[in-house]
């Protein structure tokens, strides 16, 4: 027999997590829009954009801060995701385009995490809601495309921002980079907003029609 899983707790822990990292990225933002208003052609101005952001104090907590919660909500996440996917399954096996296991498996494999867990949560959220079977009204996945989209544009621009750092010989290709990074922080802070809203909506939505039903066979 399949029984639903309450999803409440990590909900709520995920939020916080998520909030969290939003509060985070926005020191992140402000070192790199200090390094971007030095004048490094003047006498006794930083080398580069890494010299001048390591004159602010506190960039290596901060940076060690948000790679800590980072990982901590990738698996927060992932927890949630699974379990409100296999309360889908509940509700409406036949809706779901992947096994429970891809709610997991599916942000691990090269490639298809583009576009699998994005699947996952659609078929996550019209199990959700009253009616599964009901045509999607108009906008209704808003929450979830934007999410989705903001989330895989955050993560190719830090990947190329972090590849221009790499490769950066000159002060102009540095703070090429460090222009990359600040886009990459403010895609990431769009991204887990809209983890919030969806997150929240989800797990509400789950309530409610828990609260009126008997767990499926």
């Amino acid at each position: 027999m399949l029984m639903l899983r309450d999803p409440n707790g990590l909900a709520r822990a995920l939020v916080v997590l998520l909030a969290a990292n939003i509060a985070v990225d926005f020191p992140l933002a402000t070192i790199d829009l200090y390094t971007l208003s030095l004048d490094y052609t003047v006498a006794g101005a930083p080398d580069g954009p890494s010299e001048a952001a390591a004159e602010i104090g506190l960039m290596l907590p901060v940076y060690g801060l948000a790679i800590l919660l980072y990982l901590a909500t990738i698996v927060v996440f992932i927890v949630w995701f699974h379990r409100a996917r296999q309360n889908a399954g509940v509700w409406a096996p036949d809706l779901q385009s992947r096994g429970a296991g891809w709610a997991i498996g599916g942000w691990f494999v090269p490639f298809v995490w583009f576009w699998i867990p994005r699947g996952i949560a659609g078929d996550i959220w019209r199990s959700s809601r009253p009616d599964p079977y009901a045509a999607d009204r108009s906008g209704e996945l808003t929450v979830v495309n934007v999410w989705w989209g903001l989330w895989v544009a955050g993560n190719l621009v830090a990947r190329l921002s972090g590849r221009l750092e790499d490769r950066a010989e000159t002060v102009d290709e540095a703070l090429t980079a460090t222009w990359w990074s600040l886009a990459g922080t403010g895609l990431e802070i769009g991204a887990a907003v809209f983890a919030i809203l969806f997150v929240r909506r989800v797990t509400s939505m789950q309530n409610a029609k828990a609260n009126g039903m008997i767990p499926a066979a």
